[in-house]
């Protein structure tokens, strides 16, 4: 290419055959004029590829040699590609309308880091899904909710949530992302291999003065758990490693103190909650996630360090933050719905 295109987006696939098939015209058909499309392949041994090759000949194709995940998949093939912004779109996901008011929006703020439309249901499409809804935030013992969708209780979207505002995180299923800030920040930790990435990403850039909003002039139209059922155990492990990796890494030495010995018990007590169901298998996945993040201290140290020098001198930027605890609100106060929550921060 002659010269950078101002926007790749980027899908990131591993054995998505029928997906692609299924939802790149419509992503090819509602995209803005000029989008670079590309397909970063994770060493998929269906037909993915040939059939990219066979019927979009305008799509760039990154094969990688092994299945890294998503997140170490994606910080691989977005070293090679070039572009202003990033919009990262899961292969389930199905467009129904142009995606430009989240470049425009990324055009419009230099601060800006990363956006996300809203995120409905493609069966239920009168309800927001649950990989991000309207927009993720988080409580102040560090567990993730989200603007349309608190644990797994899905509100019906009725223009609720439509102001455009800022938030916590932003959803890596339809996640639009400037290229320079990404990389600068070290992309997503490819340790995690898949699920809350880009909450620790995007908790980087918020502790560097970044901006992160939801722009729900555009929706998305998501199946979800394609690829992981959201209850499987391999999920629960992944969740909660991911989760308190996180905190590791971003939550202040003060307040680390006492909210782990406060999150062991927390994540202990859901743990049981598997074993009374007879899920010992999800109870075990609690266990290997605290044994492995364990493993990780040196690692989790050294990334700390790091973002704490990028974030040296910089303002925490903390709209988004719930400044109550999501579980208390949901199973002692019955707060199922996000605006029920009492929001003291913006």
């Amino acid at each position: 290419m002659s010269a950078d295109p101002i926007t790749a987006l980027v899908i990131l696939n591993y054995n998505g055959r029928s997906y692609l098939e299924r939802f790149l015209p419509s992503v090819i058909q509602h995209s803005p004029h000029g989008t670079h499309f590309v397909v970063g392949d994770n060493a998929s041994t269906d037909d993915s590829i040939d059939f990219i090759k066979t019927n979009y000949a305008q799509i760039q194709v990154v094969q990688l040699e092994k299945n890294y995940g998503f997140a170490e998949g994606y910080n691989q093939v977005l070293r090679q590609v070039h572009a202003s912004f990033y919009f990262l779109l899961n292969s389930d996901v199905e467009l129904r309308s142009t995606w430009a008011p989240l470049l425009n929006a990324m055009q419009q703020d230099t601060l800006l880091a990363a956006c996300q439309p809203k995120i409905l249901s493609y069966h239920q499409p009168e309800y927001f899904e649950h990989a991000g809804a309207a927009g993720g935030w988080m409580d102040i013992l560090g567990y993730p909710l989200c603007m349309g969708r608190i644990l797994d209780h899905f509100e019906k979207d009725g223009g609720q949530y439509d102001l455009a505002r800022e938030i916590f995180w932003a959803s890596g299923a339809a996640m639009m992302v400037r290229a320079s800030i990404f990389h600068d920040l070290g992309g997503f930790d490819g340790a995690y291999f898949a699920h809350m990435e880009e909450i620790d990403w995007c908790w980087r850039a918020k502790r560097c003065g970044y901006s992160i909003k939801s722009i729900p002039q555009t929706a998305v139209y998501h199946i979800g758990g394609g690829t992981l059922p959201y209850h499987s155990n391999r999920k629960i492990f992944l969740n909660f490693r991911n989760n308190l990796a996180t905190i590791l890494k971003n939550e202040s030495a003060l307040k680390l103190v006492y909210l782990i010995p406060l999150r062991f018990v927390l994540d202990g007590l859901a743990a049981m909650v598997f074993l009374l169901k007879g899920n010992i298998k999800g109870f075990l996945a609690v266990m290997h996630a605290y044994l492995s993040v364990l493993s990780w201290i040196p690692d989790i140290i050294t990334k700390r360090k790091s973002t704490n020098r990028l974030a040296a001198l910089k303002t925490f930027n903390q709209s988004g933050v719930f400044k109550g605890s999501l579980l208390f609100h949901y199973f002692i106060l019955g707060h199922k719905r996000f605006n029920q929550l009492v929001i003291t921060h913006a």
